[in-house]
């Protein structure tokens, strides 16, 4: 089932093609990244689901009906130029956001009371947003984006300005609204996080769709025939026949070969006396080799 069906939808602006015919659906209950990079029409559709603006061509589907006006109260938006009101104090900004989404006065302060705790973050609710740190109001941004719990939470570079502790620890909070059944679009330049936390991903570039799938099976989609093995004993890799060896390193008494080979080699094909293997695998791209393969300019 999908949260988002995204069909035939394109954008124009005067001379340019933000969006060409881009067609895609969201899982829903699953962390979903959009991917690509800058000027490939990320912004341009984030703003369209968020109804900012609407497409010249195409429809786009919020859990089976048709997107309109009654399903913005059912989406939270962070969105990467931050919108804090630097004059007020956490609380009474919190409040306000919350009662802007329909919760009531009381439902709200139950709420803000669970986030500040939960982010340890209480001593801050008099401060002023402009007293706080870069990373202390990315927290409060996020707070604003999932407090009044949304079906689907669309999360434009969250991971900005934090150091690696705080990253962690907003990979975990993201995690934690899919466990409770929030849908989440996942927006970053961040390869590594896309690896670490989505299920499935789109890549745009240039106005299209280039690839689209589970985080392994787009990884699956680039593969060349690439393995790795490690281990101790005496073998000379020069003379195992077939294989195209790229690269071969020894620490520690271990040696560890990466190799092409057309087919993948039957561990037999190793099965050198007193030869002991600890790994034996296929080599995947990385979410970011894919990145710069499928974006490359001049492929």
């Amino acid at each position: 089932m999908s949260i988002i069906q995204i069909q035939g939808v394109s954008k124009h602006y005067a001379n340019h093609t933000a969006l060409s015919k881009v067609t895609f659906d969201v899982p829903k209950g699953k962390i979903f990244g959009l991917l690509g990079p800058n000027g490939a029409g990320k912004t341009s559709l984030i703003r369209i689901i968020n109804q900012i603006t609407a497409p010249d061509e195409g429809t786009i589907f919020f859990d089976n009906e048709e997107l309109n006006k009654t399903h913005i109260s059912r989406i939270g938006y962070l969105p990467e130029e931050r919108g804090l009101y630097k004059k007020m104090t956490v609380y009474d900004q919190l409040l306000y956001f919350a009662r802007l989404r329909g919760m009531t006065t009381s439902a709200a302060k139950k709420t803000i009371g669970f986030w500040l705790e939960k982010f340890e973050a209480t001593t801050w609710s008099k401060k002023k947003i402009e007293e706080l740190s870069k990373g202390m109001q990315q927290k409060i941004q996020f707070i604003v984006t999932v407090m009044h719990q949304p079906d689907f939470i669309i999360l434009d570079e969250p991971f900005t300005g934090f150091d690696p502790k705080n990253t962690q620890l907003i990979k975990d909070e993201i995690q934690e609204l899919k466990r409770n059944g929030s849908s989440i679009m996942l927006s970053t330049h961040r390869m590594e996080n896309v690896e670490a936390i989505c299920d499935d991903v789109v890549l745009l570039n240039k106005a299209q769709v280039v690839t689209s799938g589970s985080v392994m099976d787009v990884r699956k989609s680039l593969k060349d025939d690439t393995y790795t093995i490690s281990y101790t004993g005496d073998m000379k890799p020069e003379n195992i026949a077939g294989i195209n060896l790229k690269k071969i390193e020894e620490n520690d008494g271990f040696t560890t070969l990466l190799f092409n080979y057309k087919n993948k080699p039957d561990i037999q094909l190793f099965n050198v006396s007193e030869l002991h293997i600890t790994e034996y695998r296929e080599v995947l791209p990385s979410m970011q080799e894919v990145f710069l393969t499928l974006t490359d300019t001049n492929s």
